[in-house]
């Protein structure tokens, strides 16, 4: 008799779904990178160099060399690491200064920086404990985690479905005999990563209002791209009045690390008091904090923002013209095959050509709508983007099954 695990099997198992996973080492984060060993087996162009369509560094400001000199400069006067719990002694004039900077980008109050922005989503919804959450069906995984952690129901709510929503909370009226007494929260996505798609949100907003129901939103893919200053979303649909908690992430178009939560003083002071994974968490080391000040300084300013969604189009028209159905309306851009066996295929003829963009399939996304997920960046140059182009094109005539 054993009362272990039999992980070797688990893992034998992933395998023969296509759905075992592995890590390929970089030498760099940027545009173009050198993998030290492609277990996929391909022969990149470009003399040993791949170009990386598949970063969700944006704006290219993970390279830049302003962050990085921000970054040198904060480990420098304040430390590698913030030591402890900012709580306790964690707490600096950095991660002070990048707030009131997110706070301003926002349009709110206050806002506080958390660890990671999984730390931001799942300690937010645990500290409210709202009695029901309704939730997008295609939300984050820390959105969801967040959901089972803090929420005494969950309502999943069909995806970018106002309509279904407002049905959903009608539904509960009319049964919970409690529901009059119960604290609800509406959270999405505004940017969705595999789907590339903007929520709904004035739509949403209404539907909450309605009903009496916070909205909480979630910017990772949205912050610093999106709105007269890189706000996100919320910002471009001039919503910041209608939004309870505006959430997002350092770790993407920002380039650095962490997340962080944007609202009224009431609601900081409640996760700065709440918040388990803030409270029982090291502080943001430094150098992540004025990584991130820096990089959501060149941001707002426009250029790098102008430049991507440049690439964005030409991307986009470049793989509709070489017959592919490209999905979303952001800066992500799945490329939808459908088989996952197919999209594994396109993801190794695409690889041995040059160009990195993964190949998402279930459970990431619903069966039979296994895609390739291409993000364009601010730091590709015109011929980056062209390339991909051709190498999808070429792709397409050694995958049969397409």
């Amino acid at each position: 008799m054993s009362h272990g695990f039999d992980l070797r099997g688990r893992l034998r198992e992933r395998g023969a779904d296509d759905l075992r996973r592995h890590l390929d080492p970089a030498e760099s984060v940027g545009a173009r990178t050198r993998f030290a060993d492609d277990p996929k087996g391909g022969s990149p162009d470009f003399d040993g160099t791949e170009l990386v369509f598949a970063s969700n560094d944006y704006l290219g400001l993970a390279g830049d060399d302003r962050v990085q000199r921000a970054a040198e400069a904060a480990a420098r006067t304040v430390g590698t690491g913030a030591g402890a719990s900012r709580l306790v002694t964690g707490d600096t004039h950095l991660h002070r200064a990048l707030e009131r900077d997110l706070a301003d980008c926002k349009g709110c109050e206050r806002a506080l920086v958390f660890s990671s922005g999984y730390a931001a989503n799942a300690g937010t919804i645990d500290a409210l404990a709202p009695d029901v959450v309704f939730s997008d069906a295609l939300n984050h995984a820390s959105i969801v985690d967040g959901c089972r952690i803090g929420a005494g129901e969950t309502v999943v709510y069909d995806h970018c479905d106002p309509d279904d929503l407002a049905a959903e909370m009608a539904e509960r009226e009319r049964e919970a005999d409690d529901a009059a007494d119960e604290s609800w929260l509406v959270v999405t996505d505004t940017v969705f990563s595999m789907d590339g798609d903007v929520a709904p949100l004035e739509r949403l907003c209404d539907v909450a209002d309605e009903h009496g129901a916070w909205v909480m939103v979630d910017e990772a893919h949205a912050t610093g791209l999106f709105g007269d200053d890189g706000g996100g979303v919320v910002q471009r649909e001039r919503l910041t009045d209608r939004i309870d908690v505006n959430l997002g992430t350092l770790s993407k178009a920002l380039g650095s690390q962490g997340g962080y939560v944007a609202g009224d003083e009431d609601l900081i002071e409640h996760l700065l008091n709440a918040a388990r994974t803030f409270v029982f968490s090291t502080g943001l080391a430094p150098p992540a904090v004025g990584a991130a000040r820096e990089a959501l300084r060149i941001a707002r300013e426009g250029d790098r923002r102008e430049r991507l969604w440049a690439n964005v189009d030409r991307l986009r028209d470049g793989l509709e013209d070489a017959g592919f159905e490209v999905l979303g309306d952001s800066q992500i851009l799945p490329v939808l095959v459908g088989d996952r066996e197919a999209a594994l295929a396109l993801e190794r003829a695409v690889r041995g050509r040059g160009i990195v963009a993964p190949a998402i399939r279930p459970p990431t996304v619903p069966e039979g709508t296994a895609r390739i997920r291409v993000a364009p960046t601010a730091a590709h140059a015109d011929e980056d983007v062209d390339a991909c182009v051709r190498a999808f094109r070429e792709a397409r005539e050694d995958v049969d099954a397409l």
